[in-house]
């Protein structure tokens, strides 16, 4: 018993041996540079005494990818402007080489080599790392590490926070007043630290009072840190003949209300032309009482001289 129990054990150590050595001896050259290559063996030995029969070489095999140490997630933390680092494990049990393609998803990923081939019986482990925008807002943040072999994907969840303090910071800047038209152009800026979706309320006053009223409503735009944005907003029914002074309040959620204002003169051929005129009736009028009084005035002379 102990003779065939010894001869068993002899078998599967031999078997063991025999796989480690059938890995790849340029497992470790063969990788590119940055990346660390580790072969294993996961061989079976036959043996009379119940040990499990070596698995064929041919069988299917499935490859992995995953954050290094067996986390379930890669995790980044640093501040806006940083570069954060990680590592990406990729195993390739099976017994031929496997050519990884990465790539990043929703976050600027960039890897030691985008293409990698695993020698087989092998796990690489692939550094890559995240590029954190100087603009980038303080607060958590969602990407991706892609890994694409033999008509598979695997997707590794990267989750990244940004440190710093959050400040919402809104201006409005360049009001203009295009007084052919009406249209108002104006500039929207970010200067805080988070993403803004402003709202806008416009407001004219004339002469003779207000002449635009509009309330505040969200506008079809997101602003991150720093961004700018010109546009224009439609005035379609502007005075023909007026002196007004507009003003555009913007808003966002957490930040303070921002107010520009412009001036502009309003004077259409038309209303010229109808202003005109009534100066010239009102000019006319005038002149025709002054005559009235000055005949009225002539006749009542000589009646006084005559008593």
């Amino acid at each position: 018993m102990r003779t065939a129990a010894r001869t068993g054990f002899v078998a599967v150590a031999t078997a063991l041996v025999g796989a480690v050595a059938a890995a790849p001896s340029g497992a470790w050259a063969a990788a590119p540079s940055g990346v660390r290559a580790a072969a294993f063996a996961d061989a079976r030995a036959a043996a009379p005494s119940g040990v499990r029969a070596a698995a064929s070489s041919d069988a299917p095999v499935s490859w992995s990818a995953a954050p290094a140490a067996g986390r379930p997630y890669a995790y980044l933390e640093g501040p806006a402007g940083s570069v954060l680092q990680d590592t990406l494990s990729l195993t390739n049990p099976g017994a031929r080489p496997l050519t990884v393609r990465l790539s990043g998803q929703g976050a600027p990923v960039s890897f030691a080599a985008r293409t990698v081939t695993v020698p087989a019986r092998t796990r690489a482990d692939v550094p890559f790392a995240v590029t954190v925008t100087a603009d980038t807002p303080p607060g958590e943040h969602r990407g991706a590490v892609r890994a694409s072999a033999a008509g598979r994907e695997i997707r590794v969840d990267l989750r990244l926070r940004v440190s710093g303090p959050r400040l919402a910071a809104l201006t409005v800047e360049d009001v203009h007043v295009d007084t052919a038209t009406g249209a108002l152009r104006y500039t929207l800026v970010n200067r805080g630290t988070t993403v803004l979706a402003p709202h806008l309320a416009v407001r004219a006053e004339g002469v003779l009072g207000t002449v635009l009223d509009r309330p505040g409503r969200p506008l079809p735009l997101t602003l991150k840190p720093g961004q700018r944005a010109t546009r224009t907003e439609a005035w379609p029914d502007p005075p023909a003949l007026d002196s007004v002074t507009v003003r555009l309040t913007a808003t966002a959620a957490g930040a303070a209300p921002a107010t520009a204002r412009a001036e502009a003169s309003f004077a259409s051929g038309p209303a010229l032309a109808g202003a005109a005129g009534l100066l010239l009736l009102a000019a006319g009028g005038g002149g025709h009482a002054v005559r009235r009084r000055g005949r009225s005035r002539t006749r009542r002379a000589p009646a006084g001289a005559n008593t």
